[in-house]
């Protein structure tokens, strides 16, 4: 799936037309963490949000169909494989921020496929390569859950079933464990967890009014750090550019605060977004309040810095 979508209801929660694109993806890159090592503390979480996602995707069946050109999140359902995992993964409070399989591969940490867990995400190439073309999910016992094709549409398939699983089998990776806030949570979590909480309750505009939860680009940021005890006491885009320390984009943690320009080259910033982890950012502007990934080529163009305030 790698046609632009078509948003055919307005309930839509994520814009899709600036995610589409290409990225090649060695897949052996990603190799060097070890899955079944929970860092985070919250096996019992992802174990939890595992039943729930496998519950959602088996809901849909007979109720989706599928399609690589139109995504449409409402009674009748339309899904292309990725989006269909989007959607279900969204609908339970984790946000992918995609709906690219390539840029989905490069989240979370590798697992072998003999470690696979409920919840993993599985990747496929059919044209013998190495960027995948399908993703299914783990859901136990051998098994996928996944939109396979206009006649199957959404199926329940044992990975021995057919030759498919294995000749065009990629890799796997584990999202759920980084994805969801560590146990206890940090502050980074609560900030990023703020932040989706008032992704599609917010207005933005030119006013800040936290009581009426009006708010600026920057004045929305102010907002979701004061509330976790980060004052940044200002609005002002430039101002909040200088404040706190320098973080490299390899080193980047839940909270950060990464900014963009709008003229490649220039040091001027114009957008501000929140890392949320696994390559992801929530950014607010006049449009609302949208996740992306960090792969998109207008955020590797636009980069400027990322600074930790806290």
């Amino acid at each position: 799936m790698k046609k632009q979508l078509v948003i055919t209801t307005l309930t839509a929660v994520i814009s899709l037309s600036t995610i589409s694109g290409i990225v090649p993806v060695d897949h052996n890159e990603y190799k060097a963490s070890a899955a079944t090592i929970n860092s985070q503390n919250n096996q019992q979480a992802v174990e939890a949000k595992a039943d729930q996602l496998i519950q959602t995707a088996k809901s849909l069946i007979g109720k989706s169909t599928y399609s690589n050109t139109v995504y449409k999140p409402t009674y009748p359902y339309k899904f292309s494989c990725a989006t269909f995992l989007m959607y279900i993964f969204e609908k339970n409070g984790v946000d992918l921020a995609t709906y690219n399989e390539d840029y989905m591969m490069k989240q979370g940490s590798y697992v072998a496929k003999s470690q696979l867990q409920k919840g993993d995400l599985l990747f496929f190439d059919s044209r013998g390569g190495s960027i995948p073309n399908h993703v299914a999910m783990y859901i136990g016992d051998n098994k996928v859950i996944h939109m396979a094709d206009p006649k199957q549409n959404i199926v329940i398939s044992d990975l021995d079933s057919k030759p498919y699983y294995k000749d065009n089998y990629i890799t796997a990776r584990r999202v759920l464990p980084t994805l969801l806030p560590s146990n206890p949570a940090t502050k980074g979590d609560n900030i990023v967890t703020k932040a989706y909480s008032l992704k599609d309750k917010v207005t933005m505009g030119t006013v800040n009014s936290p009581s009426s939860l009006r708010f600026t680009a920057t004045g929305f940021v102010d907002y979701i750090y004061k509330t976790n005890g980060v004052t940044l006491r200002t609005t002002n885009i430039k101002e909040l550019m200088k404040k706190g320390t320098t973080v490299s984009k390899a080193n980047l943690k839940k909270g950060d605060l990464i900014y963009f320009n709008s003229v490649v080259g220039s040091s001027n910033p114009t957008v501000v977004g929140i890392y949320a982890g696994d390559h992801r950012i929530i950014v607010p502007s006049s449009n609302g309040v949208t996740s992306r990934v960090l792969f998109v080529d207008y955020y590797k163009k636009h980069y400027i810095t990322a600074k930790r305030v806290f």
